[in-house]
């Protein structure tokens, strides 16, 4: 579970994310309306009939474990006067997903930044827009971070495979001699025959129940090796290589990265 902090309005908000979902403290947000008891402001929120709506409409959109049967009798007695809703009670009921309370220090009630939004909403539509301005500010830090590993990666990996010595026990299957003289229509296929030993149109011929394309289930290696061949790829088309000349090489480079990125993965070079 990753942790983070944001300033809105001279507030400290908390961030965690959690399954690969981002989540947003709404006790913190509770407090621009009651700094005393932001507990209550929830357990407000929460009660009201239209919150009540949204929140079984995203668990039902988002949740596959969402208990629906549960649900339907709550909405019915949602906005009552005797009726009362908890984000404990609620995820004991439903099996919720959007909301989450976490104990302990940095504790609260978290909610998914859509459902965080739209709580801040009600509290102060100013303050919502200045939530969403300061946590798209955190996402793009993030991912400034992200691209700096990944470079770091690629290049320490790039370092093996360019002083790796060849070896002999292939992982992409070596072309065959109609598949370099055929004339592909699209660049991109040329790498996918190099590395795949198919087309990306072969491969939905061959998969009709696979959504996406045949990179969207490649491997991490697959992917380095994929970034790798496009580069090498732009040479070999400056130097006014043909086609199936490049496509003879690219597979050759092609099967002698992937046993080496496979050897040292197996070696735990990728660990840290």
């Amino acid at each position: 579970m990753k942790t983070n902090e944001i300033i809105v309005k001279d507030s400290i908000i908390k961030t965690i994310t959690k399954d690969g979902i981002d989540y947003i403290c709404i006790t913190d947000i509770a407090r621009q309306k009651n700094c005393a008891e932001p507990k209550d402001v929830v357990k407000n929120w929460m009660r009201q009939k239209n919150t009540l709506e949204y929140l079984g409409l995203w668990e039902k959109l988002n949740n596959p474990m969402f208990k629906g049967i549960e649900f339907d009798p709550l909405l019915k007695e949602a906005g009552s006067n005797s009726f009362t809703m908890s984000p404990s009670r609620w995820i004991e009921l439903t099996d919720a997903i959007g909301i989450i309370s976490k104990t302990g220090s940095g504790g609260g009630t978290f909610a998914q930044r859509d459902i965080a939004f739209k709580f801040a909403s009600w509290i102060s539509v100013e303050f919502e827009l200045y939530l969403i301005k300061e946590f798209q500010r955190l996402k793009q830090d993030e991912q400034k971070k992200v691209g700096w590993s990944v470079k770091r990666e690629l290049a320490r990996i790039n370092y093996h495979i360019h002083t790796d010595a060849v070896k002999n026990n292939l992982i992409p299957k070596e072309i065959s001699a109609a598949q370099k003289n055929t004339i592909y229509a699209e660049e991109a296929d040329v790498l996918n025959v190099a590395i795949f030993g198919m087309t990306a149109k072969e491969w939905r011929d061959n998969n009709p129940n696979m959504k996406g394309n045949i990179r969207d289930y490649a491997t991490i290696n697959e992917l380095i090796c994929i970034s790798n061949m496009e580069n090498i790829n732009s040479v070999l088309i400056n130097e006014g290589i043909s086609q199936g000349e490049r496509l003879e090489k690219l597979n050759k480079i092609a099967i002698h990265q992937m046993k080496i990125l496979e050897n040292y993965e197996n070696k735990k070079l990728l660990s840290h």
